[in-house]
């Protein structure tokens, strides 16, 4: 995201970039890995290495802003819903450029025609995906693994699911594996069950 130069975003995506940013989203994950004490200090301080968990954090946590009622007007929940079609085009242009051998022209014109964001910030994303293959599946590939958890959690738990006790499960650990975030909160709901 481009964070340097606010004059050339809209508005109306602030609070979604702060929240995916701060918190509850990379402030409050990366803050929160750096307090465990009993990783290894490589693992407290783990950050886009393991890019599916870190990055699908910063998605799932603009949702949860949203449901814990933290965007302070329809705007700025347009701004929430403006990324998530930002992030699907992400999706279509990493593919189309590195997979179709789409052109860098194509994936901006692509780019500009099916999202509502700046022409700086369309080019600014083409050139970071250019760089940096397979980082927007990441993105989506984390945060739907982090839902599809909850969900599990909160069908297996019923009346026992608690929000709060699934999130300390999965930054409980610092930034892992999704098959090792798997593992964590299935045991967490054994354990919780019994």
């Amino acid at each position: 995201m481009l964070t340097a130069e606010p004059e050339k975003r809209f508005t109306y995506e602030y609070e979604a970039l702060a929240f995916h940013e701060s918190t509850p989203g990379h402030h409050l994950q990366i803050a929160s890995a750096q307090t465990l004490t009993d990783l290894p200090t490589y693992r407290r301080f783990l950050d886009v290495q393991v890019c599916a968990y870190v990055e699908g954090w910063g998605l799932y946590s603009e949702r949860l802003a949203d449901e814990m009622g933290l965007y302070t007007s329809d705007t700025a929940r347009l701004g929430m819903l403006s990324f998530a079609s930002l992030r699907a085009c992400r999706l279509v242009v990493d593919t189309g450029m590195h997979f179709h051998g789409w052109s860098r022209q194509e994936a901006v014109d692509y780019m500009w025609q099916n999202t509502a964001t700046t022409a700086e910030n369309v080019r600014n994303e083409i050139d970071r995906y250019i760089g940096w293959p397979g980082q927007a599946l990441a993105y989506m590939t984390g945060n739907r693994e982090i839902r599809r958890l909850r969900t599990l959690a909160e069908e297996e738990l019923g009346e026992r699911f608690d929000v709060r006790a699934f999130h300390g499960v999965v930054l409980g650990n610092g930034a892992v594996p999704l098959q090792v975030l798997e593992q964590l909160v299935t045991g967490w709901i054994g354990t919780t069950k019994n």
